[in-house]
């Protein structure tokens, strides 16, 4: 966009991607408006707070009449880049990277797996789902191809070595580390941890102890 980004809470800019799949759902249906209540329901988020999260971003709608559903998928893809193909590689080729490169985001176009790396010598030299697979040492590949981001799938003891490595070798910017390891990086790196195990066991603690409540 051509006007400066406002600064936005992180916890707001985690709910974007999730809005604008809503609003494409919408988009697709032929429907023209939403008020937040439905918007609300759709992605159970509660309304107030999807009104503040608008509300950074100035007046996306009107008192009475809710949002454009039109103009707010225009906004939102262009305040999430969704013009640009997010080009990102895949470290680590096991049961979980290969589900990953087998996927590859099939349902969104913005996003695409270009390049996978393992230590792995059947595997390096082959393609998995048309991803090519390579060495460990030829990480350089992805600065050479402009690849800042990568989605981290090795087991956890290699996991801040190989971190170092793609920080070092790589000049990554961006990692989604799906490792139970919590990784040290400078502050220009950023780190998304997903750990399923935890994901898992929190939902069992909130089904046990809210078992009538439902949530987000």
């Amino acid at each position: 966009m051509d006007h400066e980004q406002p600064k936005i809470p992180q916890a707001t800019a985690k709910r974007l991607p999730l809005y604008y799949r809503f609003l494409k759902n919408l988009h697709s249906s032929g429907k023209s408006r939403v008020s937040s209540a439905e918007l609300s329901e759709a992605v159970k988020v509660d309304s107030a707070t999807i009104r503040r999260d608008f509300s950074y971003f100035g007046a996306l709608g009107k008192k009475g009449y809710g949002y454009n559903v039109e103009y707010l998928l225009r906004f939102f893809r262009e305040t999430l880049d969704q013009d640009e193909v997010t080009r990102v590689s895949l470290i680590g080729v096991g049961n979980l990277g290969t589900a990953f490169l087998n996927y590859n985001f099939i349902k969104n176009n913005n996003t695409k797996i270009e390049m996978a790396f393992d230590s792995d010598p059947d595997k390096i030299g082959t393609k998995i789902s048309e991803v090519p697979v390579y060495g460990i040492d030829e990480l350089y590949r992805m600065r050479d191809n402009g690849v800042s981001v990568a989605i981290l799938t090795v087991p956890s003891p290699v996991a801040q070595p190989t971190t170092d490595r793609l920080i070092e070798e790589a000049g990554v910017r961006g990692i989604l580390n799906f490792t139970p390891a919590r990784l040290t990086t400078p502050p220009e790196v950023r780190v998304h941890h997903i750990d399923l195990s935890v994901e898992l066991q929190a939902l069992v603690y909130f089904l046990k102890t809210y078992p009538k409540e439902g949530g987000e």
